[in-house]
């Protein structure tokens, strides 16, 4: 069960065939062998165009200027998120490309080989949520687009559970559509991507020029004043607006792994998510701010939801386009953000019963089962109670994986026992405690003050721990933190080094063997 490290660091098994019978394999979690890892800085550009382009990021700039920011103040609050988040994205990512796993395998060598399977479906069951809504928001906009092309009888159709059944059939059909491309596999996920990148900027662009004309240029819409100003009040709102702008990519953080392992090398995929992620929600943001506030101008209020902007348009040709370019989008974004995380996630769970296709299908399941068009009712629940809370949790299980896989283990990990039952991976019944310790202190004190202004939001105003209060508008930076600290208090005194037989081989063409190193084994038993 050798180890082939080759000139460029990345890592294969000599033999794949050694971990085969093992019951926490299969073909979807199996290390990429190298001839299949050949995604280019072009491939990790335009999925990050493609998610990054989408109806919910654009209402993370449209909802700051519904809750009162100008558009200086959006900007800065989304770009600077943004840059933030890129930085555990980028540590996670690299063990996807030097040993060709994904987010789940890879979370194995920390919470163990069970224990991952809590990581990981934490990871899932958010990418159930965002699947939801973002079909959600596809269907709104199939409704929209129909409804101008047949009138009055679809959009005025009879009421089923407060909608028109023409809405919920919408949902469906945009439903039914990611399933066929998911069930075609990765490869087809990479090509939908790679097709629609360009389409998505289109479709926005054609929403921002009617916009201009409308709004009579860009003097009206970059005076509007911020409610807020530049004083305490845009301070106590911009900690958590930071926070949530942060949270919206803490999935991503996580499970980057599950795209870098087809990565043809370390700085190809680095660059392509460095020159990707700032830039494209950097664009997606000023459009966002652009039209929002021009929709203030032409209808006197901050209308945050682009489908319900584009409907009052005038010209159906315009109203088509737009929002079937939006549309585009929005299915390039959950395929590739909601839809192949939780496909791995749950297939880990039960490697030989669930394939990437099933946890696919169980994924679009859980999308509707969660109920999304509610999460997306208002700016504040979107905002401060769905991106913060969750992005704190998962905050933590970065902070963890981040901890080990830098600080601890050095980047070394050994992977054959990622599938080895009572391995070096197993400690105790499958599971770390001390991860999950790190884990666990790292969310309570992220999420444990969860509060909500009175009437604005699930949570009870003093907070679910009234002492923890003053961390929950820093969420995602408390979780972090935490997490790592303690994991590191924990494994303090234990090697983190891995004892490896490898060998390294010259254009992956001939084996040479090295010299063996062997050091204490950073397991429980």
């Amino acid at each position: 069960m050798a180890q082939v490290q080759h000139p460029d660091g990345r890592i294969e098994l000599a033999d794949a065939t050694s971990v085969h019978g093992s019951r926490f394999y299969n073909a979807e979690l199996a290390p990429v062998p190298i001839e299949r890892r050949t995604w280019t800085t072009y491939n990790y550009f335009a999925l990050w165009m493609g998610m990054a382009h989408n109806i919910p990021s654009y209402l993370l700039a449209s909802g700051l200027i519904a809750i009162g920011m100008n558009w200086a103040q959006a900007f800065l609050t989304i770009t600077l998120g943004n840059l933030i988040v890129l930085a555990p994205m980028l540590l996670n990512s690299h063990a996807g490309t030097k040993y060709g796993i994904p987010f789940p395998v890879f979370a194995r060598a920390f919470y163990g080989i069970r224990g991952a399977n809590l990581a990981a479906l934490l990871r899932g069951f958010i990418a159930c949520g965002w699947f939801g809504i973002q079909t959600w928001v596809g269907g709104s906009a199939i409704f929209v687009i129909l409804g101008r092309l047949i009138g009055d009888s679809w959009t005025g159709a009879a009421e089923v559970f407060g909608q028109p059944w023409t809405m919920w059939l919408g949902f469906l059909l945009f439903w039914a559509f990611q399933m066929v491309i998911i069930w075609r596999g990765m490869d087809a996920v990479r090509r939908f991507e790679n097709w629609t990148a360009p389409l998505v900027t289109v479709g926005f662009l054609i929403l921002l020029a009617w916009v201009l004309v409308k709004a009579g240029g860009l003097g009206p819409i970059f005076s509007q004043p911020s409610r807020l100003g530049w004083g305490a009040d845009f301070w106590t709102v911009f900690a958590p607006s930071l926070m949530g702008m942060i949270a919206f990519w803490a999935t991503l953080s996580l499970n980057m792994p599950d795209f870098t392992r087809f990565g043809s090398s370390q700085r190809r995929q680095a660059w392509g998510q460095i020159l990707g992620l700032p830039t494209t929600m950097s664009f997606m943001a000023i459009v966002s701010i652009m039209v929002t506030s021009g929709g203030i101008v032409i209808y006197g209020e901050a209308i945050w939801d682009p489908v319900e902007l584009a409907s009052r348009f005038d010209s159906p040709v315009v109203v088509v386009l737009s929002l079937l370019m939006l549309g585009l989008a929005t299915v390039s974004a959950n395929l590739a953000a909601n839809v192949v995380s939780p496909s791995y996630d749950f297939s880990n769970a039960f490697p030989k019963r669930i394939s990437f296709r099933v946890g696919g299908l169980i994924t679009g399941v859980l999308g509707i089962a969660i109920q999304p068009w509610r999460l997306i009712s208002d700016p504040n629940i979107y905002i401060f109670a769905w991106l913060n809370f969750y992005g704190g949790v998962l905050a933590a299980v970065a902070g963890v994986l981040v901890a080990g896989y830098w600080v601890h283990t050095r980047t070394r990990l050994e992977l054959a026992e990622l599938f080895t039952e009572r391995g070096r991976y197993w400690f105790r019944g499958g599971w770390n405690w001390r991860a999950l310790v790190a884990s666990a202190v790292g969310a309570v004190l992220a999420v444990g003050g969860a509060y909500s202004e009175p009437g604005a939001g699930p949570f009870p105003a003093d907070g679910l721990i009234p002492p923890l209060r003053m961390f929950y508008d820093y969420s995602w930076l408390a979780g972090l933190a935490a997490a790592f600290v303690v994991y590191l208090l924990l494994s303090a005194g234990r090697s983190g080094s891995v004892h490896t037989t490898e060998h390294s081989t010259k254009e992956g063409t001939s084996d040479r063997p090295r010299e063996s190193r062997t050091d204490p084994a950073a397991v429980d038993g």
